[in-house]
């Protein structure tokens, strides 16, 4: 029998709704996991090596040139200074439009040429440099991370980070001075003042899965499906469309936690629900964003007893 995989935002979100709540109760519950959406994705997909290669996967799912060298995210983010020293406030930035992007990108280009990693906007808020030397062995810290810690916790360490903080300080005054950020500021937005370099890596191969089908809107996952070549659709379709969205045999991953999913528990419960009752799958396995794990079968619908 198959498993359908979903990933759902915190679990608080989803007990908001009774119903959800209740159904939830009727299940097992698994070990908690920390980093709940990385070790969901790794357990999942199989690839060598430790890290996850964002910058390279999400230029993967919309480029078909990531396979050569390695890939860095540099990210438009938003760095509050301070009388003592900066902190990134912010990042990513999801008001930052297509066009004002390639304003901002277009201004930088020159410099990250010079410096021999080309720049590229993968989307408004995911940007990549090229590395085609590989990537280097400088440490870079995630921005969830590193928000609201001081910038000099957070950025690359050492001799190997030496030329990165030199690019990141020279970004800073391109972006200070650029018309874009003077109009945010003046629109009361905050101004892309930075660029969070982040994700580095290489495109893995291979990438194995027993998935048969794949639902996200997240570029990581995107980019992963698109290795294994399988394609990768809008999860809002598969929860609409019910059964037939999702093929007829195999596992699934439903990803619902990228993005505002609104009253996801509403709108899920009847689909899952069905999907059990007519055995399409033999249980489903969610994670939730905060770590917390559910798993639900055909058979538990007679836990009548068990409540939220």
């Amino acid at each position: 029998m198959s498993m359908l995989h979903v990933w759902l935002p915190p679990l608080a979100q989803a007990r908001r709704d009774p119903a959800f709540s209740t159904w939830l109760a009727h299940g097992d519950r698994l070990p908690n996991v920390p980093g709940a959406r990385a070790a969901a994705l790794r357990s999942v997909f199989r690839f060598a090596g430790a890290a996850i290669p964002v910058a390279a996967l999400r230029h993967h799912a919309v480029a078909n040139d990531a396979g050569v060298g390695a890939w860095l995210a540099a990210d438009p983010a938003y760095v509050r200074s301070e009388a003592a020293g900066a902190r990134l406030m912010q990042c990513p930035i999801g008001d930052l439009p297509a066009e004002a992007a390639e304003q901002l990108a277009h201004a930088l280009r020159p410099l990250f040429g010079d410096a021999g990693v080309p720049l590229a906007v993968d989307a408004p808020t995911a940007w990549c440099a090229h590395l085609p030397g590989g990537a280097p062995p400088a440490g870079f810290m995630p921005p969830a991370h590193a928000l609201g810690i001081d910038l000099l916790e957070c950025l690359p360490p050492g001799e190997a980070g030496r030329s990165w903080r030199r690019l990141f300080n020279e970004a800073q005054v391109i972006l200070h001075a650029h018309p874009v950020n003077a109009a945010r500021v003046a629109a009361g937005k905050v101004p892309v003042n930075a660029l969070w370099f982040w994700g580095a890596g290489a495109l893995p191969a291979p990438v194995d899965t027993a998935l048969q089908f794949i639902a996200s809107t997240d570029a990581v996952v995107r980019g992963l499906a698109k290795a294994t070549g399988l394609a990768c659709v809008d999860p809002a379709g598969v929860v609409g469309q019910g059964l037939d969205a999702c093929g007829t045999n195999g596992d699934v991953l439903l990803d619902l936690g990228v993005g505002n999913q609104g009253d996801f528990a509403a709108a899920c419960l009847p689909v899952f629900r069905s999907w059990l009752r007519r055995r399409r799958f033999e249980a489903i396995e969610m994670t939730f964003a905060d770590g917390e794990r559910r798993r639900v079968r055909h058979a538990h619908r007679w836990r009548f007893w068990r409540r939220a």
